[in-house]
């Protein structure tokens, strides 16, 4: 059952019919904050003086095309109020205790959604970018679910924001292994990225090396988690979320120092060139021709599926990104609507994305096969094919905790004078995924622009054509007005 390379001419592995790979079970936790635009430049004003390089960082902040970004705390949070940057022991601190949390109620809502029992789970898979505890994190969520001490984990790391993809493929192989040996696997795949703390130590680096620096514009909290099944053992009726018919993992030659994330004495830092955005475009198209290629049930007619036949959960990284990706590919916003919403709304949250991206698409109608993509440090890329549930979805499915539209039902918009919906606490705390309970039982007002909670079904066009949004995706062209170039780097 196992993918194995074909000893051809062929560049691709070539995947067998009838894997019986199935997504079960999705979970998005995000933390209680969203933070808008504002709140880098309160922070950059409160303790850095006035440069250019932080004076470029604060002018690209303004049109990133992100909206707000999720958090574990709002702008006075302590950690980032503090005299100097967190240390590092700060920051493992902090994630030890929100990193888990949240990827806690990830966890259960994918659990939740599958059905099955904690007891069930064979393997758990989990990553990472913005931790690096022994044991790691995934030893501390184990432990609060109840799974069994036998259960088999691994935690990769060093893989950035294409973790949340080489996750669900490293549980795919363990699925596959299990098959083979005639044994059921519930893979419980975790992904958690806690980085609107670093905000200070990047705005350090910005301060003390004179350049432009805009991760600190891009970067976001969240947990998320799905279970992989091989559908050994399971019950009549199950019904999968997505199905799983393949994958494909590259490197991009000669990349290495183009995207990373480095080790500081004051947590990570990110790395980049101008060249990733036209890197990252430019490898997707042989990609995918591989991959469909590997796939048997694409095969039924004559000429193989093109681009345009598939959705795409595509990691939205950053605006250049997405659209460079959508040009290279001759698709149109709507492919990428999912990655468009989350991006605006939340930002780009590292390995945590992806499973966010595919549980917002699972939401509407669309069609069939699905095309998950991401990028990460290496210059890494990965690639699957997924098949929707036969029948189409709608807000109304999402489960339970998820809220209405996918938007978590403990949300909070919030600016440098507090919490918008008049919350009386403005910063975080042990009890605030309980009590911070907004009204988003038809939506979030404070998230899609709207009074009456209606999801905005064209927010990436806007994203696109430059609307009337809260930060539209690029800046003023010098005389014209125009919002259509970001003359900046995207990060993976």
């Amino acid at each position: 059952m196992s993918p194995s390379a074909v000893p051809s001419e062929t560049s691709h592995d070539q995947f067998e019919s009838g894997l019986n790979l199935s997504l079960l079970g999705l979970g998005v936790e995000y933390p209680p904050f969203l933070v808008g635009p504002e709140a880098l430049e309160t922070l950059a004003n409160r303790f850095y003086p006035p440069s250019t390089a932080l004076k470029k960082v604060l002018s690209i902040n303004r049109f990133t095309g992100i909206e707000t970004r999720s958090a574990i705390g709002d702008v006075d949070h302590p950690l980032v109020n503090q005299p100097s940057a967190p240390s590092i022991k700060q920051l493992n601190d902090l994630f030890l205790k929100e990193g888990v949390r949240l990827s806690v109620n990830a966890c259960r809502k994918a659990i939740r959604e599958w059905g099955g029992s904690v007891d069930e789970i064979t393997h758990v898979v989990s990553t990472t970018c913005t931790n690096s505890a022994n044991p790691g994190f995934d030893h501390f969520v184990v432990k609060q679910l109840g799974i069994k001490r036998s259960v088999e984990k691994i935690l990769l790391h060093g893989i950035g924001c294409s973790g949340g993809m080489a996750a669900m493929r490293t549980a795919a192989h363990l699925a596959l292994g299990s098959t083979y040996r005639g044994k059921p696997a519930r893979v419980l795949v975790l992904a958690c990225e806690i980085s609107s703390v670093l905000v200070r130590s990047e705005l350090d680096s910005i301060n003390e090396e004179q350049k432009t620096r805009v991760g600190v514009c891009l970067f976001s909290d969240c947990a998320s988690a799905a279970v992989v099944s091989n559908r050994v053992g399971e019950e009549k009726g199950t019904r999968p979320v997505y199905e799983l018919l393949g994958w494909k993992h590259q490197i991009i030659d000669d990349t290495e120092e183009d995207l990373g994330f480095d080790v500081d004495p004051l947590g990570w830092k990110v790395v980049l060139t101008q060249r990733v955005p036209t890197l990252a475009a430019a490898a997707v198209s042989p990609c995918f021709q591989d991959l469909i290629q590997s796939v048997p049930e694409l095969h039924n007619d004559s000429q193989p599926p093109i681009a345009s036949e598939f959705d795409w959960a595509l990691h939205p990284g950053g605006s250049l990104i997405i659209t460079g990706v959508e040009q290279a590919m001759k698709l149109t916003p709507e492919h990428f609507r999912a990655s468009y919403e989350i991006y605006m709304k939340y930002g780009n949250s590292s390995s945590a994305t992806i499973i966010s991206v595919l549980n917002k698409l699972r939401e509407s109608k669309g069609k069939e096969h699905v095309v998950a993509c991401a990028f990460g440090p290496g210059i890494a890329l990965e690639m699957m094919i997924l098949r929707r549930r036969k029948e189409a979805s709608s807000a109304n499915n999402v489960p339970e905790g998820n809220g209405a539209n996918g938007v978590p039902n403990h949300i909070v918009k919030v600016s440098s004078n507090g919490p918008v919906n008049g919350n009386d606490s403005a910063h975080m705390n042990d009890d605030s995924v309980e009590k911070e309970d907004a009204a988003v039982e038809n939506g979030h007002p404070a998230l899609n622009g709207t009074t009456d909670g209606a999801a905005s079904s064209d927010v990436y066009e806007t994203l696109i054509n430059g609307g009337s949004t809260a930060s539209n995706i690029g800046p003023p062209n010098e005389g014209d007005g125009s919002t259509r170039n970001l003359p900046v780097e995207d990060l993976d």
